[in-house]
């Protein structure tokens, strides 16, 4: 057997998961063959379970089949290829001694089709002995487990990708992209401190009652320890008390008032608000020595002499201190304060807005920011234990480490031989983090920070933790104070208020790190003493909670919880030991989301990320790179900090390739960096002018060539986009480095994005201020070089097009104008001359096109705009503003809209309104021309009924969108509408004729007929079909893409257009392998993604569990059971009757084609117009009606399911060779359309028309459309994109695609003319053809190739024979007769896995016999039994086994259309009158559906022995 060998694919757009090289592979291979297995999408990173309907062929599923075997040549006959008959059937290699079959190769191709028949393929192959076989040579290969394991490795679902759900326009902005707050723009700092201090020392306040013993130590000094030297005391507690804080922050103004009298009280304090102006001050006040304050709120000084206690109230305070402010009050019944103090502030508000009432200029102080620590509550004292110092409230505050060892060795209830004065012994400083002091003090300062993130509201945590460093440094050691003193029996106090922390589950840590510092203080001691050295061991306290942190990101966030441990990550990257682990597990967390950014930023992540970007440490450059991205993708407002100390430089010398990257996949890096470059230049003219460079600028040129990598690409278009956008030196720059015409050397990219990024580029280019000849000759040859892009099958890049086309239009609007202006009067010349050829003479007639072509070619040379990149571009964008997208289509008005205006406005106005006012004039007379009955009776679909009144035509009817030019240029309605058929002027398919009946039957195409054969197996089936009249039609809802806003009626046209293709960027899914060399390959992070979507964890239709895996799981055990019950009965259903009636059904409108889903009971029925009806055809329900949007005079030829074994889509195709892809097909209110596209982007006229002819394979994701043209066109789907274009090597209309669904390499066609051609496409196009039979004589009516089964090759034509064929041999297997003589078949349908077919079959007519439309109407109701005057007498579907022989050609059944009757009530009956319209086989399920002409009911046949299934 003939083996097929299949070169690997090159994977089109590897945008998700890097499964490139898995897709090279199975790109090219065939259908998997069992229902067993699970792959990787590779279109929108989601993984799709496998079921596929081709099963391998079984001896035992197909034993009542006779197939006979397929006989090879004799041994050792030669081929031209060298290789002997014998060797080419069973091709193999060694491999290590191991023999194995090859793939199939290319099949032998004949070179032209008149090639001489080679001498050495016989003309039939010979009888043999009969045994399981596929045809073509499949058998060996097909049923290979090496094969088949292979397919199993992966599957695709097409036109799933982010840009196909959102057509390349960004989301509505998600609150949680919402940034602006976490920079703190009102961000304060505590400029000045006034360290108030009332000891009097020696002499107690006469209300204050002190224990004894009692606490002494003030600020760790015992001022009782040198009486007699009081002032000296004093100083040097106010010293300590002035180092303590200068531990906490060292930039503050200190200063001491020891003693203070009211006087110097109110001096000092208005002093520091005179200095501080608007910053804030802190005021921190001892009262330890004074009176406690008053129940309103008093506190208490000095007089100068000291002989008495002076009140001070909080008015006069708040008035000399003003705001902003930090209080801390240190003394008993401090709580009094607290209560009091809102009180007064709001006085102090109320006398200034009375002062504003007066005079509103006046400056006056504000009161109302204030932040007041306290230590107790309102009638509580501070603690007086000897162990504990006297001002354990400051001590909390300022020296937390002192007071947190020594509260630890006091509450610690286990024995202990420390004592207090040992636990000041720990070695080491406090900014020390390697040393024991400094250690505790860094796990301390993550400690407190995390307790307050985790128990604070975000507002409070913000302007408490992250607005000024005093007060960050003071509410830190604050939650200490508070579990200190309330195991004292006091409560601190604080405005603003804080929730309870001091039960917080870390606090247990932070005693275990004590513990252990404190075991290890001994060893330490003696060795500072001379003892045996000891290395001191560290805490593990980081390690352990970024494991705890690592399991939080192992569970997914759920419910977008923040987590814990991220102030803890966030001092982690202060050490280089943990840095790396602590920077991957961060990126991780960043990846979750813009939620996720937003939470990193308002803990305060970007100040490090920040620095670290003058680290030169190799290693962290690719996780630096992701984390810039993924923050500049949330908020892009970081770029003045990136100009601070050239932090953009390290992402301009990542892009340059000759810098190397420690990551196996540098250019995935490239690309982020590139990223980063361009927010970076986004709208900032000094990020633009610094990152300005010829290096720059040829890096990304060089990365645009990159082919393997579709992210490098995008974003190096796009960071030159940012770069030149409104500045000309550096499109200059770019000129000089060939910027532009590189870009535009992307316009066939096999990636969508890439294309679409090349265009923003372009978009951005245009517009140099001075407009000179070379700036214009520059401008115009990018405009000619990407008007090619007009025929791209993605919708996103047509929208960018036009986006570049309405700033092309901007910029010359004047030589548009004059286009446009042209181009209406050669409309109007083109109508005028399309009245005088309607001349009825046609020989005057001829002459007349003649010499009108030679004027008007003339006429066209002499157009000023002829030949212009002006003229062409108006060109294109008229016949873009009736593009089958909406949203293209719209655009694409909006600059037709525009120019018209202009034009009207213009000095041309007087003379163009005129002209469409004739335009409008001229095309209704044609219209009304077209409407009238012709002079001559046309020829009838043969024993089709008229209803009655048929005869007389209607009144001609305007076109809706044709009257608008005509009322003074309204702007209800799009001017492009109007101008409709400027694009197609003379091409349009004759609109149908005008008639009041609900059918009326279309014009017999012209053109010479064979006299030897009837007319009718010369053309396509349908030419005598009737068309629902207009008027008849029912109109349904035409779906639209998702996001679709109809432009507003009263909206004027502005341009330029605006894009939002780069905010769209910045959310693209794409996996980034991240693995640096040195992290082990079982490392939890082995990938990374940027932009806005999470990325790192799968998918959630990849999550156990998860609401999309469970659905997949259910289907995938539906698909199973839909395939066991099925293929059983393939035998059965080749010997046995189909004549089970099953139901039938009303569609509402007339079936024309037919389209079962595989696994759904969905039957897709497409009308003779637009219509297409989703039926439930199990329960006879319609699910959903909708309309396909093509217009009048074309209707749909095909429809097809896609990506059947997971959510499906509905693909269809009409005979204006438009393509239409449509999403929730069977929901109403879901419903969607997916993209649109020109799938034939010329029509060729012809005598016969066949419309468009297409076929899907799922298995390569490829589109195969062909029909009225002279090319097959291979559209790939994961592009985008025609990737081939095979000439159809035929003067005769393509009437019928297939291709071998499983491998999808082989490609057959069938001709108007009976040729069959077979195509191999892994060859070149211009030797793809490498077979051709001629045996069919008339029009193929169809060819079809099963997916199943024995991969049975079917062909038919009119004249009734269906011919079975084998790849291999030059003449057929075998033929079946399946019309009688006087009959024509009409259609042809084949099981894809049962070995039936079935033919749709009428009698032939003659013209004398048709109804004489004189007659009246009940004459020619009578009339309607004469119309059958040979052959058979009824219309049949007939259905045979496709191993009947000519000798043997006994159907299996034959069956004809059952429809209620119009003269006996609602009761089916058979109406032997009426041809079959339309038949369908279900894939699977042994079930036939079919439609009758000029019936609206849809009737279903099961075969008899397979009901079930």
């Amino acid at each position: 057997m003939l083996a097929v060998t299949s070169p690997s694919s090159t994977f089109p757009y590897p945008s998700t998961n890097n499964h490139a090289n898995l897709h090279q592979y199975v790109s090219a291979q065939i259908r998997q063959l069992s229902p067993d297995r699970s792959a990787k999408a590779s279109m929108g990173g989601k993984t799709y379970l496998r079921h596929d309907s081709a099963q391998p062929v079984e001896p035992s599923q197909t034993s009542q089949r006779p197939i006979r075997r397929v006989a090879t040549e004799a041994p050792g006959r030669s081929t031209p290829n060298g290789v002997s008959a014998t060797d080419r059937d069973d091709i193999r290699v060694t491999v290590n001694g191991d023999h194995r079959s090859t793939k199939p190769g290319p099949l032998v191709r004949s070179n032209t089709d008149l090639a001489p028949r080679r001498a050495d393929l016989p003309n039939r192959p010979e009888p043999a002995e009969d045994r399981w076989e596929l045809r073509h040579g499949w058998d060996e290969q097909y049923n290979s487990a090496e094969y088949l394991g292979q397919l199993r490795a992966g599957w695709y679902m097409y036109y799933m990708d982010k840009r196909h759900e959102t057509g390349g326009k960004p989301r509505q902005e998600d609150p949680s992209h919402n940034t602006s707050e976490w920079r703190m723009r009102d961000r304060l700092k505590t400029v000045s401190a006034a360290l108030t201090i009332c000891l009097n020392i020696g002499v107690d306040p006469p209300d204050v009652i002190k224990t004894n013993p009692t606490a002494k130590l003030e600020c760790w000094i015992d001022p009782t320890a040198s009486i007699g030297t009081n002032n000296k005391t004093m100083e040097q507690i106010g010293k300590k008390l002035q180092e303590q804080y200068e531990g906490l922050s060292i930039r503050v103004r200190y200063k001491q008032y020891l003693d203070p009298s009211v006087e110097e009280t109110k001096k000092f304090c208005m002093s520091l608000r005179r200095n501080a102006k608007d910053e804030r001050i802190l005021f921190h006040y001892n009262g330890h020595g004074v009176p406690l304050p008053t129940p309103s709120g008093e506190i208490w000084v000095f007089n100068r002499n000291y002989t008495q206690y002076i009140p001070v109230s909080l008015y006069d305070l708040q008035m000399w201190l003003g705001a902003p402010s930090l209080f801390v009050f240190d003394c008993s019944n401090a709580g009094n304060i607290i209560a009091n103090f809102d009180r007064f502030v709001a006085k102090h508000e109320e006398e200034n807005a009375k002062a504003r009432e007066n005079d509103p200029s006046v400056q006056l102080q504000t009161y109302g920011d204030n932040i007041q620590l306290a230590a107790c509550g309102k009638s509580e004292s501070l603690p007086t234990s000897p162990d504990l110092p006297a001002d354990l409230f400051t001590c909390c505050l300022t020296t937390p480490i002192d007071i947190s060892l020594r509260f630890f060795l006091l509450e610690n209830p286990l024995p202990s031989d420390l004592t207090l004065r040992d636990v000041t012994r720990i070695p080491g400083r406090l900014a020390e983090r390697r040393s024991p002091l400094g250690e505790l003090n860094w796990i301390f300062t993550a400690i407190t920070d995390t307790i307050a993130w985790n128990r604070l509201p975000r507002t409070t945590f913000k302007k408490l933790f992250r607005q000024d460093l005093m007060v960050a440094a003071l509410f830190r050691n604050f939650l200490l104070s508070e579990r200190i003193m309330r195991s004292n029996g006091c409560h601190p106090m604080s405005v603003p208020s804080l929730p309870e922390t001091h039960n917080h589950p870390l606090w247990q840590t932070w005693d275990l790190t004590i513990e252990m510092v404190l075991a290890q203080l001994p060893a330490m001691v003696a060795a500072e003493q001379g003892g045996p050295p000891y290395e001191y061991r560290h805490s593990d306290f980081f390690t352990e909670q970024l494991t705890a942190f690592e399991v939080y990101l192992s569970q997914g966030a759920p419910n977008r919880e923040a987590p814990s441990q991220l102030p803890i990550v966030l001092q982690v990257l202060l050490s280089q030991v943990h840095r790396l682990r602590a920077l991957i597990l961060l990126s991780r967390f960043l990846d979750m989301g813009p939620w996720a950014v937003n939470l990193a930023l308002t803990i305060g992540i970007f100040p490090y990320v920040l620095k670290l970007l003058q680290s030169a440490a190799f290693e962290l450059k690719p996780v630096m790179i992701f984390i810039w991205a993924r923050i500049l993708a949330v908020d892009g407002g970081c770029q003045t900090d990136l100009i601070k100390d050239n932090g953009y430089q390290y992402f301009i010398n990542i892009l340059n390739p000759a810098n190397p990257l420690p990551v196996h996949n540098a250019n995935e890096h490239r690309a982020m960096a590139a990223f980063v470059v361009a927010m970076f230049c986004r709208g900032f003219n000094q990020g633009q002018t610094v990152s300005l460079s010829p290096d720059l600028f040829n890096s990304c040129i060089g990365h645009m060539q990159d082919d393997n990598n579709p992210l490098l690409r995008h974003w190096s278009c796009l960071c030159i986009s940012m770069l030149w956008a409104d500045f000309p030196e550096a499109k200059w720059a770019g000129i000089r480095c060939q910027a532009h015409i590189n870009l535009c050397e992307r316009w066939n990219d096999e990636v969508p994005d890439v294309r679409t990024a090349a265009l923003h580029a372009l978009n951005n280019f245009i517009g140099i201020p001075d407009l000179t000849a070379q700036v214009a000759h520059y401008e115009e040859t990018v405009a000619t070089l990407v008007l090619r892009m007009t025929a791209d099958g993605s919708s996103m890049v047509r929208r960018e097009l036009l986006v570049f086309c309405s700033t092309f239009v901007k910029r010359y609007q004047s030589k548009f104008l004059v286009a446009a202006f042209e181009q209406l009067v050669k409309e109007k010349e083109d109508l005028m001359q399309a009245g005088t050829h309607g001349d009825s003479n046609p020989k005057r007639g001829a002459l007349t096109k003649t010499d009108s072509s030679q004027d008007s070619q003339d006429s066209e040379s002499a157009r000023v705009s002829y030949g212009s990149v002006q003229g062409t571009m108006w060109m294109h964008l008229l016949i873009m503003s009736i593009d089958p997208h909406p949203e293209v289509a719209q655009d694409a008005k909006c600059i037709v809209d525009y120019v018209h205006e202009r034009l009207l406005q213009s000095p041309l106005g007087p003379r163009a309104q005129p002209l469409m006012d004739d335009i409008i004039r001229l095309s209704r007379r044609a219209a009304a021309a077209k409407s009238q009955p012709p002079s001559r009776q046309p020829s009838v679909a043969p024993n089709a009924r008229r209803t009655p009144g048929a005869g007389s035509p209607a009144p001609p009817a305007l076109p809706k969108n044709e009257s608008y030019l005509s009322m003074g240029m309204r702007k209800s309605a799009s001017m492009a509408a109007a101008l409709k058929h400027l694009t197609f002027g003379g091409h349009e398919a004759p609109a149908p004729l005008e008639e009041k009946s609900a059918t009326t039957y279309q014009r017999v195409p012209g053109g010479p007929i064979r006299t030897r054969v009837p007319a009718e197996w010369t053309k396509p089936p349908d030419v005598y079909d009737p068309t629902t009249h207009a008027k008849a039609y029912v109109k349904a809802k035409t779906p639209k893409s998702r996001g679709y806003t109809k432009r507003g009626p009263n909206s004027s046209a502005s341009l330029p257009l605006k894009s939002g293709f780069f905010d769209w960027s910045i959310e693209v899914l794409h996996l980034i392998d991240f693995r640096a060399n040195h992290i082990p390959k079982n490392h939890p992070l082995t990938a990374l993604q940027y932009f806005r979507e999470p990325q790192m964890q799968g998918a959630d239709s990849d999550e156990p569990g998860s609401g999309d895996y469970n659905q997949k799981l259910w289907r995938r055990s539906r698909n199973d059971k839909v395939l066991a019950l099925t293929q059983p009965l393939k035998g059965v259903a080749g010997t046995s009757k189909w004549d089970v009636p099953m139901g039938f059904f009303n569609n509402g409108s007339q079936p024309m084609k037919m389209c079962f889903h595989q696994f759904e009971d969905h039957l897709a029925i497409a009308d003779d117009r637009d219509t297409i009806c989703i039926w439930d055809w199990t329960k006879h329900h319609r699910l959903n009606r909708f309309s396909n949007a093509n217009p009048d005079g074309t209707r749909i030829n095909e429809a097809r399911f896609i990506n059947e074994d997971d959510q499906a889509f509905l693909l269809t195709g009409s005979s204006d060779g438009i393509v239409r892809i449509f999403r929730n097909y069977e929901s109403p209110e879901n419903i969607e359309l997916v993209s649109a596209f020109r799938g034939l982007t010329r029509r060729i006229p012809s005598a016969k028309m066949a419309g468009l002819v297409l076929d899907w394979q799922q298995g390569q994701g490829k589109l195969l459309v062909a029909g009225d043209d002279r090319v097959i066109r291979v559209w790939n789907a994961a592009s985008d994109i025609c990737s081939t274009e095979i000439s159809a090597r035929s003067s005769a209309p393509l009437t019928s695609l297939t291709t071998d669904a499983v491998a999808g390499d082989i490609l057959i066609a069938g001709y108007g003319d009976g040729a069959l051609r077979v195509f191999d496409q892994r060859l070149r196009p211009q030797q793809a053809m490498i077979q051709i039979w001629k045996k069919h004589k008339q029009w193929i009516t169809n060819v079809h190739m099963q997916r199943g089964g024995l991969r049975e090759l079917v062909s038919g034509c009119r004249d009734g024979e269906v011919k079975l064929w084998d790849l291999r041999w030059r003449d057929e297997i075998s033929t079946v007769k399946a019309v009688e003589e006087g009959s024509v078949m009409r259609g042809l349908s084949v099981h894809e896995h049962a070995p039936v077919f079935a033919a749709y079959v009428s009698p032939l007519a003659s013209k004398q016999n048709l109804p004489n439309p004189s007659l009246s109407s009940s004459n020619r109701a009578k009339s309607k039994a004469i119309i059958i005057i040979s052959g058979s007498s009824t219309h049949t579907l007939t259905l045979y086994n496709t191993s009947s022989s000519q000798q043997q050609q006994q159907p299996l059944s034959v069956l004809e259309p059952t429809s209620p009757s119009s003269y006996s009530g609602v009761l089916p009956h058979l109406n032997r009158n009426i041809p079959v319209a339309c038949a369908a086989f279900h894939p699977h399920r042994m079930v036939l559906a079919g439609g009758a002409m000029g019936s609206t009911w849809v009737n279903l046949w099961g075969c008899k022995g397979a009901e079930g299934g």
